[in-house]
C-alpha cells in the first residue's frame, strides 16, 4: 500500500465536550470532498519532538462522510501526555494541523447478516458514531447492532443525547452506556457483563473494540472464552 502524503487540515470549530475533551473540527481547503469509510482514523504530526515518530498521533474520525471537506475528531486531555498537551494548549481556531490519512481497516463489513457489538470506553467511541450515523444516512439491511459504552460517571459520557436519538430513528440499533463509578439511572458496572449477557446463545457476532487498552484487551480474552474465533475480533487501542 503507498504511503499516504502529509496534508494541510485547518481547524475552524472547538467546543468543550466534558471537563477533559473538546472537539475540533477540520477543514481540507485542497479538496471539496474529503471521502473516508467511517471507522478510519487520520495520523498527526505535532511539532513536540525531533523524531516524527515521537511526534505522531492518531485519531479516529468522528464525524461521518457527508460531502464536505470538514471532519471531526474529540480529543482527551492525558495528564502528562505530549499530544493532548500541545493541542489543548496551542490549538486554536485558524491553527493549521499537518496530517496523513485517511487510514485503517476498523470499517463494518459489506453485509451486515451477524449481529454487531460496538463496545468502547472514552473517546473510544469516535469511530462509531462514524458507522452509525453514515448507517442512517445510507440505511441498508442489517442485523442488530449493539453500541456498549463505558465510562465512570455520566459527566464523562460522549454524545450520549445523540446515541439515544439513533437508537430511537435506526431499528435494530441499540445504545447501553454503562457507568463503573456512578449509580444513575441506567446500566452500572462495565462493559463486559452487558456483551457476555447478551452473547448467552452464541450467536453469530462481529465484535468491534474501541478505547483504553486495559478494556480492549479484558474484552478480547473474555470473547474468545466464550467461543468466538478470533477473526470475529476488531480492535483499535487507545493509549
Amino acid at each position: 500500500m503507498a504511503v499516504l502524503p502529509w496534508r494541510t487540515g485547518t481547524v475552524i470549530r472547538i467546543e468543550n465536550h466534558t471537563y477533559n475533551t473538546r472537539r475540533f473540527w477540520v477543514e481540507v481547503s485542497e479538496v471539496s470532498s474529503f471521502d473516508f469509510i467511517p471507522g478510519q482514523f487520520i495520523t498527526l504530526d505535532l511539532p513536540i519532538h525531533e523524531k516524527s515518530n515521537k511526534r505522531w498521533r492518531s485519531y479516529s474520525i468522528a464525524s461521518w462522510p457527508d460531502g464536505t471537506n470538514v471532519f471531526e475528531l474529540v480529543i482527551v486531555f492525558a495528564e502528562g501526555g505530549a499530544g493532548s498537551g500541545y493541542i489543548f494548549n496551542h490549538i486554536k481556531v485558524g491553527s493549521t494541523l499537518s496530517f496523513r490519512g485517511p487510514q485503517g481497516v476498523f470499517t463494518l463489513p459489506e453485509v451486515l447478516d451477524k449481529e454487531i457489538f460496538l463496545i468502547c470506553t472514552g473517546t473510544g467511541i469516535a469511530p462509531f458514531r462514524s458507522m452509525m450515523y453514515h448507517l442512517k444516512s445510507y440505511p441498508a439491511v442489517h442485523n442488530n447492532i449493539y453500541l456498549i459504552f463505558g465510562t465512570r460517571k455520566k459527566g464523562d459520557i460522549l454524545y450520549y443525547d445523540e446515541m439515544k436519538a439513533l437508537a430511537s430513528e435506526i431499528p435494530g440499533f441499540y445504545y447501553i452506556p454503562t457507568l463503573s463509578r456512578e449509580q444513575w439511572e441506567g446500566r452500572q458496572g462495565y462493559v463486559h457483563e452487558i456483551y457476555e449477557e447478551l452473547c448467552k446463545e452464541k450467536q453469530p457476532a462481529h465484535f468491534y473494540l474501541c478505547g483504553w487498552k486495559n478494556m480492549v484487551d479484558e474484552a478480547h480474552k473474555r470473547i474468545l472464552a466464550m467461543g468466538y474465533d478470533k477473526k470475529s475480533i476488531h480492535r483499535e487501542l487507545y493509549g
